[in-house]
């Protein structure tokens, strides 16, 4: 077994220890009236993602989510976020460095021993969700449902699901399709670009993320035989029907959007085995992006 494949069947057990520790953390998460932005790097960006548009959908105040590249340096904010799995990220720790003594900050990390611990104001280490693997899996869902479950939208549904994700077989012929398109609405949005990512990542495969609403705006052009589209969330009216039209597979998200991205990370290993690449080294990409000065 790979570190991925078994980092990612992990995943039920870390999401009830992450739901359990956003009660030990309400002062340094979010509270409910606080102007907010979320920032992380590739995989911790799109669970930002998925987190603002989960906050703000709540009601619990305006949320924004960027690249910590992209952070506009302009806009004033009660707090902000930062999601790093390594705590070592040069642009995150630039950003959480510009923000000190301006606005408040939180860090969400897996590793207490890396220089985030200081750059932020308020750090919760999720230390049983770390990882040897590069691409990410565990981590990034166990972040993303702190925060929901801060929010209370964390369920133990999610977690069954989750089980349900790790235990039922893939759709019969995924394996084999030469490209594969995500969609979501909201903050599952978030989830199907971590998807898409998931997929180049682990298994080099071609794959492209929209709003699901997007698609029919020429994205649908490319789907035939030979490709899957699979939706994270409800689908709108019709699009089903559209893309089996098409010819192309319609993967339906049935369960908890978090746990339709299990399924898709145990898809991204098994297109690498089927291809003969190794999901735990994934070419030109290194666990922490650490820049030069």
């Amino acid at each position: 077994m790979t570190h991925v494949e078994d980092e990612l069947s992990s995943q039920p057990e870390c999401w009830i220890r992450a739901a359990a520790e956003a009660e030990r953390h309400v002062g340094a998460l979010p509270a409910p009236g606080e102007r907010v932005a979320i920032v992380g790097c590739g995989t911790s960006y799109f669970m930002a993602q998925a987190a603002a548009a989960l906050r703000e959908g709540a009601g619990q105040g305006e949320t924004d989510a960027f690249a910590a590249s992209e952070f506009p340096p302009a806009r004033s904010y009660d707090r902000v976020v930062a999601l790093t799995r390594s705590g070592t990220t040069t642009e995150v720790l630039e950003l959480l460095g510009r923000l000190k003594g301006r606005t408040p900050t939180t860090a969400i990390t897996a590793d207490p021993r890396t220089p985030v611990m200081q750059a932020a104001d308020e750090v919760v280490v999720l230390d049983f969700a770390d990882e040897r693997s590069v691409v990410q899996t565990r981590f990034a869902t166990s972040a993303l449902t702190l925060l929901r479950a801060r929010l209370g939208l964390h369920t133990d549904v999610v977690v069954a699901d989750a089980r349900t994700a790790l235990a039922t077989p893939l759709p019969e012929g995924l394996v084999d399709c030469a490209q594969f398109t995500f969609l979501g609405r909201g903050w599952t949005v978030g989830l199907a670009s971590e998807a898409g990512l998931k997929m180049r990542e682990a298994s080099l495969a071609w794959t492209e993320a929209y709003p699901a609403m997007e698609y029919r705006h020429g994205p649908i052009s490319v789907t035939t035989h030979g490709t899957a589209t699979w939706m994270l969330g409800e689908a709108p009216d019709g699009l089903a029907e559209q893309v089996r039209e098409t010819g192309g597979l319609w993967v339906a998200g049935g369960l908890d959007p978090l746990a339709e991205l299990v399924r898709v990370q145990r898809l991204a290993v098994a297109v690498a085995a089927a291809r003969g690449i190794d999901p735990d080294r994934p070419r030109h990409l290194t666990r922490s992006v650490i820049l030069a000065p």
